[in-house]
């Protein structure tokens, strides 16, 4: 094909992006005969996108580095506009691809919305309604899908979501989530036994950490903004309720790195010996983590799409959620961050049986793995067909 190649910028910024998009970029890199592949990383989240473009063995072409410490949404949004313009009047793709929902999805949609460049937007149609829950990513979601041209939606739910808001039928495609088929990839590499063994010896060197059959574990996770202040307050005295309830049991929270989550953390739970508190993880060991785990409690988009597809029962912390499919099908219950509502809902799932089963039945409405594969083939329709 030569010169009558496509080209396909592929921009974001954040791990779960990262995670996400992985996949595709290796669907894309894997058929350079029709299509060249460019990769440009905000790096919104420094370290924790560093990780995953380690494991996955992707190299960005362009790099614009724009994480700075307590930047604001309005600063970060104009230097993400401006830095993806620029790369986009250098490169002059034919279609820009986005992830999900974070200010790199908005704000690289918005610079291909105003140099009149195609947009393909993965997980479009997720929504709570709510327009500060999740903040900001509810109104980040709402305003992709007004831009782009492509819809990727992970279920016929949010295929519908997008139809009520005017979105064309034609635009929309059902395709699972790509996050399953990252998810997979990584739980296959952890099940090799050189790699099981290194993160099992890794929890018990680094912060004495140890999993058996006979000792249950919860994982916590929680980092959202609206719940900064009195949420998290009310989350961690329903955490260290459960620790002083469940001695037995052990509960491991990677804590976030922002200080509106440490502060609360550190000083509610810092002090209990069956919570172990830990520094953020990478995504390898991370997903070993949730392997091992009985239980999680987050307020994490991501992990309600991921534990599903490990059997894994999910309590969601939060008030509303983007992702009612886990809810529907009886994977994931919504909790909200009333201490007592999370205190009530840990027991029944710790003490009774036949609560637990009905949580932890393994089907996944996100799909096999094969989102990616899916997307790249609608993709290759669009243009070559």
């Amino acid at each position: 094909m030569g010169n009558n190649k496509k080209k396909v910028l592929i921009a974001f910024g954040t791990r779960p992006e990262a995670i996400k998009m992985a996949p595709l970029i290796k669907q894309f890199e894997d058929k350079k005969s029709k299509f060249n592949t460019v990769v440009c990383v905000t790096a919104q989240h420094r370290e924790m996108l560093d990780q995953v473009l380690n494991i996955f063995n992707i190299i960005p072409n362009y790099d614009l580095n724009l994480m700075v410490n307590n930047q604001t949404l309005s600063e970060l949004t104009s230097k993400i506009i401006q830095g993806v313009s620029d790369v986009l009047l250098r490169e002059k793709p034919d279609l820009v691809i986005v992830q999900g929902d974070t200010i790199t999805t908005f704000s690289a949609s918005l610079a291909a919305y105003y140099l009149k460049v195609p947009v393909a937007h993965i997980e479009a149609g997720l929504r709570t309604k709510s327009k500060y829950s999740p903040f900001p990513e509810e109104i980040n979601r709402r305003l992709t899908s007004v831009i782009a041209d492509y819809h990727f939606a992970p279920t016929q739910e949010s295929k519908n979501n997008l139809i009520k808001e005017g979105i064309p039928d034609y635009s929309i495609f059902v395709t699972g989530n790509t996050v399953i088929d990252a998810l997979l990839q990584v739980t296959k590499m952890n099940e090799e036994k050189l790699m099981n063994e290194k993160w099992r010896k890794f929890f018990l060197t680094e912060y004495n950490i140890e999993f058996s059959n006979t000792k249950k574990s919860i994982l916590i996770t929680g980092h959202r903004r609206e719940s900064f202040g009195g949420g998290f307050k009310e989350i961690c005295r329903a955490l260290s309720d459960i620790a002083n309830r469940f001695q037995s049991i052990q509960l491991i929270y990677p804590v976030h790195l922002n200080p509106n989550v440490q502060k609360p953390v550190y000083s509610i739970l810092g002090n209990i010996k069956n919570i172990h508190l830990i520094p953020p993880l990478d995504y390898l060991p991370f997903i070993y983590l949730m392997n091992q785990c009985y239980l999680i409690l987050t307020d994490s988009g991501g992990i309600q799409e991921e534990a599903p597809a490990l059997g894994i029962p999910v309590l969601v912390m939060r008030d509303t959620t983007e992702r009612p499919e886990g809810l529907n099908y009886g994977t994931a219950k919504l909790v909200g961050t009333n201490a007592g509502i999370i205190v009530r809902e840990t027991e029944k799932l710790l003490t009774d049986q036949d609560e637990y089963k009905k949580m932890a039945k393994s089907t996944n409405p996100y799909g096999i793995g094969e989102s990616a594969k899916e997307i790249y083939n609608i993709i290759e329709n669009i243009y070559y067909d």
